[in-house]
């Protein structure tokens, strides 16, 4: 009787446990599910000629999944590095819908971090930002800039070298931190010419390379880096002027998503408080003394790349694109054509097409299974969001 009455409270016991088990699992789930952002500043002594020696302190925002532990091995690790305008934190991490890139490959399993150059975002910028004096002609009119107030720096004062700078202290802070040896690069814009100008000088850190619509000029020398250059400091861009440079490059019918657009158009204020507060409101760019990337570079280039183009892109043409692409030294390399897209294409009802090729591509070195050559996506569907286009 003792032994009947042992196995039924073990039998009792064991589909107690289950029951929890099954209750838990959503929980868990659920947890798995989770995305964190985690913020980091990377203290650096800095290189841009305006500030250099001095210590700045780079933003770096982090996606990741809840349940993925905080040191991992491999290459599960992704450093988005940003363009010209918008800083990575907002670049990246749209928060809008399924809009975010970093949190796509957060919930792939992948750590992803973004940073912000220096004098951008939330980032250190350097004083003479602060000076709308230190515009262009053009743009100090429409501030209202008194015509006889002198510019405080007469120089650009960030270049190649010190973004190139910037970008090797924040990927020795994320291998520190998270104990790897290489990191995957993704770069939009002038950020494909940082990452892929970054690794070309540091092929052992790294994994993997994606670029989208990457600058580049096969016929324009590329002059000795220049402490001089005399112009604009920075620039600004007002809402006006970025709906309107995206619209032109927007014929596709329902290219973007208006409420899309107006979300990181208040993420981009929101990053700049003092730019927000000038004029109808803007947000500030420093001006680059562009050095050192050209076909050399490109032609060192040897991790596994990807380079995106965008159909519709009416700030860097498909061609100059496609030549990127041509000129990599790396063995494994796919031009993905990238149908009813703009520049902005990260941003844009075709978002999901291009993060999972590059999710692929992290994974598996393919697209579409392609390991090289080109891949063209999304010319054969409708546009509607959600569907694969």
């Amino acid at each position: 009787m003792k032994r009947t009455s042992a196995i039924f409270g073990l039998v009792i016991r064991f589909r107690w446990l289950a029951l929890l088990a099954l209750l838990a699992g959503p929980a868990r789930a659920a947890e798995a599910a989770k995305i964190l952002a985690r913020d980091h500043y990377v203290e650096v002594r800095s290189t841009v000629p305006a500030i250099a020696g001095q210590t700045v302190k780079l933003y770096v925002r982090e996606r990741v999944s809840a349940a993925m532990p905080e040191r991992i091995a491999g290459d599960k690790v992704v450093l988005f590095v940003h363009g010209g305008g918008t800083p990575g934190s907002v670049a990246f991490d749209v928060p809008y819908q399924d809009y975010s890139w970093m949190a796509f490959l957060a919930a792939a399993g992948y750590d992803t971090f973004s940073v912000d150059l220096t004098g951008y975002g939330r980032s250190t910028r350097p004083p003479a930002l602060n000076d709308p004096a230190n515009l262009s002609a053009e743009q100090r009119k429409a501030l209202g800039v008194p015509e006889a107030k002198e510019r405080s720096h007469p120089f650009a004062m960030i270049t190649d070298a010190s973004d190139w700078d910037d970008i090797s202290a924040v990927v020795a802070y994320i291998r520190k931190l998270r104990a790897v040896e290489r990191v995957a690069l993704i770069g939009w814009s002038r950020g494909g010419r940082r990452s892929a100008g970054w690794a070309a000088q540091h092929p052992d850190e790294v994994s993997k390379l994606v670029l989208l619509a990457p600058g580049y000029d096969r016929t324009t020398p590329r002059p000795a880096p220049s402490l001089s250059v005399l112009g604009p400091v920075f620039n600004v861009t007002s809402r006006a002027e970025f709906f309107d440079r995206w619209d032109r490059q927007a014929p596709s019918p329902g290219q973007y998503d208006p409420k899309a657009a107006q979300a990181i158009w208040s993420e981009l204020l929101v990053s700049d408080p003092v730019g927000a507060a000038w004029g109808p409101g803007v947000f500030r760019a420093p001006e680059v003394v562009r050095t050192g990337w050209g076909p050399a570079m490109v032609k060192k280039l040897t991790p596994p790349t990807l380079v995106v183009s965008p159909e519709h892109d009416g700030i860097i043409s498909p061609e100059l694109v496609r030549a990127v692409h041509a000129d990599i030294g790396s063995s494994r390399k796919v031009l993905v054509d990238l149908a009813r897209s703009s520049h902005n294409a990260l941003w844009e009802r075709n978002h999901l097409l291009l993060f999972r090729a590059s999710l692929e591509w992290l994974d598996h070195g393919t697209v579409n299974g392609q390991a090289n050559g080109v891949v063209r996506l999304g010319y054969d569907q409708k546009c509607a969001r959600g569907a694969e286009l």
